[in-house]
């Protein structure tokens, strides 16, 4: 090439290219820098997403970062990574490029701190679903932000409004479902002209909407509920023309839908269910365009608009609990795939609409307590989606379609109350997946089907106060999944079937009123779960099985049939009082009026003997709670001491990934997460990032030491002795295989102490989350209830599911544990009991917690797994409360189920116990598990359910959950329906 190739000009130019080159390369390595310590910012998260972010590598191919042509960084799309740990916000906030950070959906902890002020080339900000503790910060600099998403991201305190007065461009703001303080509704959201989606549900605003929200005509979607919002809807809400979502539930809005509201004609789905509005319907008979009309639980009279019958995109209405009059559009849910209805709780008479099932899609049809007329219409036998049929407590007449008994997805069957006739259809034989079917109170006739035995999913069964007759089927007991039986007031005949014994789940038997004959099948006691059986008012004859001796019975009514014989002797006591009567053949020396009719009596000799027995046993009930005692002091000094130097013998239940001596070089007074009776827990943290839990035993029998040692390292090495606590929770746990029972890994053991090590839990106890400073706020309802059934399902599983039932004996809040994802374990099982020959454990001491202490346990020392029940009855009001089983605003000598029990005169007493922290769209449902905590605190043990019934009542009470649209990460949360 020749030198006149190297012009002035060429060479100025390659020059600057060269320049440019370098200032760019040194750009991309700050923005290299910058990354690489936001990688070892979350360098404990279980995810590969940072596998690509490498030195050596270029930033283009790092995963979820996207550069400019520059080179420089503009986006961090970090969203669904499973990440942990503090937001490095200084290190993010120095890529000067940054348009977009995206870390929402992961497990982010810590606060939000000032340096995210310095984003200041921010449009897209989302940090919602997180975990992160604190207020937000000023974010006033991020004056371009278009989008920005805070929901549920764990904040809390006063949020700085004013910080969005020159966010003039922000078009998306989700604050949602966060522990903010009470503030009045946000005058500065208002000046927001252009933002079109504004999610400020469950973030405690209280007061009246403000009128300015009028001007925000922009806005399709708006969601105000959960919170303390009062006063009117504002008629400026009518401007918003496009809104195609309106979510005002949960809140105390009253006065009517105000003149004007009927100009919303793009709204798809509205939600104002749990308010005070009133007034009728009419405005809304414009909303033609409407998809979902949740408007339940509120004041509302008149009628339902005949143009509902014309709404080409109707798929769920809901409109129960008010005073709603008249009919029902007889074309509703005629033109489009109709989903769901419910109305019930209103005085609607009239015909049920014909053809809300014309397209084969209806899942749901509730109009139960109202005063419909008429008979079924026929279509919907044809309506092969339906799961839920409840028309009970109405003034239908004529047959049921008979292929309605033969549904294929019905779970539920209930047209209970009403003046129906005919019979049950062998059709029946198809209802595969029906659980619950309710006839009771009507003028049903003929026999049962045998086709009745082929819908083996029955769990609940009432045909009763009907005129059914014949035998009851002789292989009842194909439906072994049956927990209740009514069958009174008709007219069956025969026996009772010896097949009900495999009716295994089997806790109320009623067949009382009818012609029954025969003997009581001796089988019935072991009927393990029969709390209830009545068959009084039959012919039935021969004598009491002393079989019945063994069961659970509470509620036993044999009276008025033609039984003969010596009545047992555990039935010949008060609470059995009234049910012999009307059976002449039958005596007892126990029972006053039946005590003539028997020859014999207890002879001077042995009374004397009983006395003396009597006396030789108190002395020694007074020994024994004297000794433990003693041993109890003893046992509190050598909580802390320091054990002796020796061997340790290591016995693993599962893979391990971790050495013995980590364990216990672990086990520092730096550690220490808990404090117990018998020792401390520890949190231990392996090389690999694994967090374990481990418990620490003293043996009962060793000395306590004079002055207890300050060494870090706290365990020392001896030999295999360990305390009886310890072997109770070794063996309990080392055979307990459940998701919702706490892992035992292994144990160690020496002569002078023992350890437990179980997996961590990183959201601590129950307890914890309900009543500690850093827990409050933090679980709402939805929450709550999955930590009720997953509890539940794990109490049942030890009732039911090993091979010997486990009483647990210290059920609580602060023994069921919570892992990352708030799912509860059971934990510490160092009272638990095998229940062995005996469904009752008798016991000389009081084990357990106060408040959690089922009342029986005091006078008859004696427990079994209804103990437990009672306990996890009180778990569940402090569920619903959020009280403490303690506290002094119950008064004196009252606990939180006394209190509870108080508050049960009105509505407005009930509603006014549940946790005001919670989203009050919950009350319904936090009401049907109040119930539960109700039955299951029963003072009688007899009268509590089994832990397999509370899991199936609590499964019935599980809240529904319509989801809206997502386009930017927001469901919106609906109610369960009756």
């Amino acid at each position: 090439m020749s030198p006149a190739a190297f012009s002035t000009p060429r060479l100025n130019s390659l020059l600057t290219l060269s320049l440019l080159c370098c200032l760019l390369f040194v750009a991309s390595s700050d923005d290299l820098t910058q990354l690489l310590k936001i990688k070892i910012a979350f360098q404990t998260s279980k995810t590969d997403v940072f596998s690509s972010w490498q030195a050596n590598n270029l930033i283009t191919s790092f995963s979820g970062i996207t550069c400019n042509e520059a080179g420089f960084v503009t986006e961090i799309e970090l969203s669904h990574q499973h990440l942990t740990g503090n937001v490095p916000f200084h290190s993010i906030c120095e890529l000067k490029s940054l348009e977009k950070l995206s870390l929402g959906a992961n497990s982010l902890y810590g606060p939000l701190t000032p340096d995210l002020n310095n984003c200041t080339q921010l449009q897209y900000l989302d940090l919602g679903n997180n975990f992160f503790s604190g207020s937000v910060p000023d974010i006033s600099s991020l004056t371009k932000l278009l989008v920005l998403h805070m929901n549920y991201s764990g904040i809390s305190g006063t949020f700085p409004w004013t910080s969005l007065q020159k966010m003039t461009n922000l078009t998306v703001f989700s604050l949602g479902d966060n522990a903010l303080d009470q503030s009045a509704f946000p005058e500065e959201v208002t000046e927001l002209k252009e933002l079109t989606w504004l999610y400020l549900s469950n973030c405690s605003i209280e007061g009246k909407i403000s009128r300015g929200i009028g001007s925000l005509t922009k806005l399709e979607n708006l969601e105000l509920a959960d919170n303390y919002i009062s006063g009117e809807i504002p008629a400026e809400i009518s401007n918003l023309v496009n809104l195609w979502q309106l979510e005002l539930y949960n809140n105390e809005l009253n006065g009517t839908f105000p003149p004007g509201f009927g100009n919303l004609t793009k709204l798809r789905n509205f939600d104002a269910m749990g308010n005070f509005i009133e007034g009728d319907l009419s405005e809304l008979r414009f909303l033609n365009q409407l998809v979902s009309l949740q408007i339940h639980d509120n004041q509302l009279t008149g009628q339902v608009p005949e143009e509902f019958g014309e709404f080409k995109h109707f798929v769920n209405i809901s409109l129960y609990g008010n005073k709603l009059t008249g009919s029902l559009p007889q074309m509703l849910g005629s033109w489009s795939d109709f989903e769901f209805i419910d109305v019930s709780e209103n005085f609607l008479t009239g015909p049920i609409p014909p053809d809300m099932c014309k397209n084969g899609k209806m899942s749901e049809l509730l109009i139960l307590q109202n005063n419909f007329t008429g008979e079924i219409p026929e279509n919907y036998a044809r309506c092969r989606m339906l799961r839920r049929f409840r028309v009970s407590n109405n003034s239908l007449s004529g047959r049921v379609p008979s292929g309605i008994w033969g549904l294929p997805n019905l779970n539920i069957i209930d047209v209970a109350m009403n003046n129906l006739e005919g019979p049950i259809t062998p059709e029946i034989r198809n209802a595969s997946s029906l659980t619950e079917l309710y006839l009771g109170n009507n003028h049903f006739s003929g026999e049962l089907p045998l086709e009745i035995l082929e819908a083996s999913s029955l769990v609940s069964v009432d045909l009763s106060n009907n005129q059914f007759s014949g035998q009851i089927p002789r292989n009842i007991g194909k439906l072994n999944q049956l927990m209740t039986l009514h069958l009174e007031v008709n007219d069956f005949t025969g026996s009772i079937p010896d097949s009900v014994e495999s009716c295994e789940s089997l806790s109320e038997l009623n067949m009382a009123h009818n012609s029954i004959s025969g003997k009581i099948p001796s089988n019935l006691g072991s009927i393990r779960t029969l709390n209830s059986l009545n068959l009084s008012n039959n012919q039935i004859a021969g004598k009491i099985p002393r079989t019945l001796s063994f069961s659970r019975i509470s509620l036993l009514d044999l009276s008025h049939n033609k039984l003969t014989g010596r009545i047992p002797k555990s039935l010949s006591v008060a609470a059995y009082n009234g049910s012999f009567t009307g059976n002449d053949g039958l005596c007892s020396e126990n029972i006053k009026f039946f005590r003539l009719r028997c020859s014999t009596s207890m002879s001077r000799e042995t009374q004397t003997l009983i006395a003396c027995f009597s006396v030789v046993l108190f002395g020694f009930l007074v020994s024994l709670a004297c000794y433990f005692y003693l041993k109890k002091r003893r046992d509190n000094k050598i909580q802390n001491r320091s054990p002796k130097k020796g061997s340790w013998n290591l016995k693993s239940f599962s893979v391990l990934s971790f050495t013995e001596d980590q364990i216990i070089d672990s086990i520092k007074q730096e550690n220490v997460i808990g404090k117990g009776g018998s020792g401390n827990v520890y949190r231990v943290q392996l090389p690999n990032g694994t967090q374990l839990a481990v418990k620490h035993i003293w043996n009962s029998d060793i000395r306590v030491p004079k002055k207890i040692q300050s060494s870090s390292t706290m365990l020392q090495k001896d030999g295999h002795k360990t305390s009886s606590e310890y072997d109770s929770e070794v063996k309990m746990l080392s055979a307990i295989r459940h998701v919702n029972v706490v892992k035992l890994y292994c144990s160690i053991t020496s002569e002078d102490s023992s350890l437990l090590v179980y997996e961590y839990m990183p959201h601590g106890s129950l307890w914890d989350q309900l009543h500690s400073n850093s827990g409050k706020g933090t679980l709402d309802w939805d929450k709550r209830y999955k930590i009720a059934v997953g509890s539940a399902k794990g109490l049942a599983h030890l009732h039911h599911g090993c091979h010997r039932p486990v009483i647990h004996r210290d059920v609580k809040s602060s023994n069921i544990l919570l892992d990352e994802f708030l799912r509860p374990r059971i934990a510490d099982f160092g009272l638990a009991k095998v229940v062995q020959s005996s469904s009752t454990y008798s016991t000389h001491v009081i084990a357990g917690t106060f408040g959690y202490i089922a009342p029986e346990y005091g006078y008859t020392y004696k427990i079994n797994e209804k103990s437990d029940v009672y306990s996890f009855g009180v778990v569940l009001m402090e569920l619903v409360t959020g009280k403490r089983p303690l506290e002094p605003d119950f008064g004196t000598n009252k606990d939180i189920v006394s209190w509870v029990c108080s508050k049960l005169t009105d509505k407005d007493g009930i509603l006014s116990i549940i946790d005001l922290r919670m989203n009050q769209d919950c009350r319904q449902e936090a009401v049907k598990v109040l119930k539960i905590a109700i039955l299951c605190t029963s003072r009688l043990p007899a009268l509590r359910p089994t832990m397999r019934n509370v899991v199936q009542m609590l499964e019935d009470a599980e809240p529904c959950r319509l989801i809206g649209v997502l386009e930017f990460g927001i469901s919106a949360s609906k109610k369960e329906n009756l």
